[in-house]
């Protein structure tokens, strides 16, 4: 290539990164609208009022004028009080009252400004600690379960594992895996060291959806096996258009397929199947046979809880916002866990309640014994705080709740981090 061509090659790549530079816009807003509940913890003892200030920010400056639309209420439950305030000095304070119930209470405040809408939310916890679920553990659980896990034994793991070199590296071999799992397959990504030796392992379990997976290299390459799973019995390797169209054919809404039916709902499989995870890492020679870990967020963190409560070979667990909590919460005047089940009438089927004692978070909750480190924000829309408060509340096992009070349905990189640092030293212990 000539140096003049060179030249040209250089500058038209600098336009395009300049251009790619230019166009990308900020997701910061014009305006912000801020709600701060007059606690430093955003938690109150049951019997106390929240106050809410609410300050209106453009370009970082408070606005004076604006009139504000608030609604306070229970998490996905209609307002206990609602109005119109104008701030005039910076800001305007609008309380809760007196809330006598243990529970959480979201204040939304709206704005316009130039004829466009900003809102935000603060939520307050009252005695949170104190939150009991509504679910009921019927008194054949164990029996369903051990039943379940016997059934899942007489079928052989059967393990394929396919090697992917385009995302091994020096220290890392990856795996495409399927394993047998009853009415199905599991399928997922297995990240091992390189180096010969006996490692520990942490299994993860993936949140809602119907996606492709990578594995966890990361943590594979400081010493630790480390196996991501998918549930819905399709290989996690294809291309994004499969994925797509099964979320929207014969995937839509899941979480509902046979929900009539104890033995036959759609978690069944996916709550054996992370059982089927745990039983391929003990047969890896690699594996050091004892210590083992499982994680997630969201449905995983549910499905961490669940596999920890179902099988004993798992040492520690790590559950970020957990879903599938307390879901019966909704017929007792309050939230439930996702996917909100019974919030529409048309599911509120006896059958379908029964059914959904035996696949709640809360009910394998009681029969976790190990280490758990556990984190969620009281602002999450998903994942109502009342409903994993239901959940982490019964557990008797040592436990670690860390809060975030102003996340929603997604985390912070330093929870991430905290949530790994804590795995690895249960891990290595």
């Amino acid at each position: 290539m000539s140096y003049k061509y060179f030249l040209l090659f250089i500058s038209l790549f600098l336009g395009s990164i300049l251009c790619q530079g230019v166009s990308a816009q900020p997701r910061v807003k014009l305006v912000t609208v801020i709600v701060s509940p007059n606690h430093a913890d955003w938690t109150y003892n049951k019997g106390e009022s929240a106050e809410f200030k609410i300050t209106v920010l453009k370009n970082e400056v408070p606005l004076n004028g604006i009139k504000v639309e608030y609604k306070i209420m229970p998490e996905k439950m209609d307002p206990i009080k609602s109005g119109t305030e104008t701030i005039k000095k910076e800001s305007v304070t609008v309380k809760s009252g007196k809330i006598k119930k243990a529970g959480f209470i979201r204040c939304l405040a709206s704005v316009e400004v130039d004829g466009k809408e900003y809102h935000s939310t603060a939520t307050a916890g009252f005695s949170p600690g104190k939150i009991e679920p509504t679910t009921q553990l019927p008194n054949d659980f164990k029996a369903f379960w051990n039943n379940a896990k016997k059934e899942l034994a007489k079928i052989p793991v059967k393990p394929v594992l396919t090697l992917i070199p385009e995302r091994c590296t020096d220290a890392v071999d990856v795996y495409h895996v399927r394993l047998d799992n009853i009415q199905g397959k599991i399928y997922g990504i297995l990240c091992k060291p390189k180096k010969p030796g006996k490692y520990p392992a942490i299994l993860h379990v993936p949140g809602a959806g119907v996606r492709p997976y990578y594995g966890d290299v990361e943590n594979a390459a400081k010493g630790v096996i480390t196996f991501q799973i998918g549930i819905h019995g399709i290989p996690v390797n294809l291309k994004p258009e499969v994925y797509n169209d099964l979320k929207a054919g014969v995937l839509r809404r899941y979480t509902l397929i046979n929900l009539g039916d104890k033995d036959k709902y759609y978690y069944k499989r996916v709550y054996l199947g992370c059982v089927r995870a745990v039983d391929f890492i003990f047969g890896l020679d690699a594996f050091d046979g004892k210590n083992i870990a499982v994680t997630g967020g969201s449905q995983g963190g549910a499905l961490s809880i669940i596999t920890t409560g179902l099988d004993k070979r798992i040492k520690s667990l790590a559950a970020l916002y957990p879903a599938l909590c307390d879901l019966t919460g909704y017929l007792h005047g309050r939230a439930g866990g996702w996917p909100h089940l019974f919030r529409d009438e048309y599911t509120n089927k006896p059958e379908k309640i029964e059914t959904s004692k035996y696949y709640d978070v809360v009910n394998f909750a009681r029969f976790v014994k190990v280490p758990g480190w556990y984190s969620w924000g009281y602002n999450d829309p998903t994942c109502p705080p009342t409903s994993m408060y239901s959940a982490y509340n019964v557990i008797k096992a040592p436990k670690e709740l860390h809060i975030f009070q102003e996340t929603g349905h997604w985390s912070f990189p330093e929870q991430i981090e905290m949530r790994y640092e804590w795995l690895l030293k249960q891990l290595k212990k």
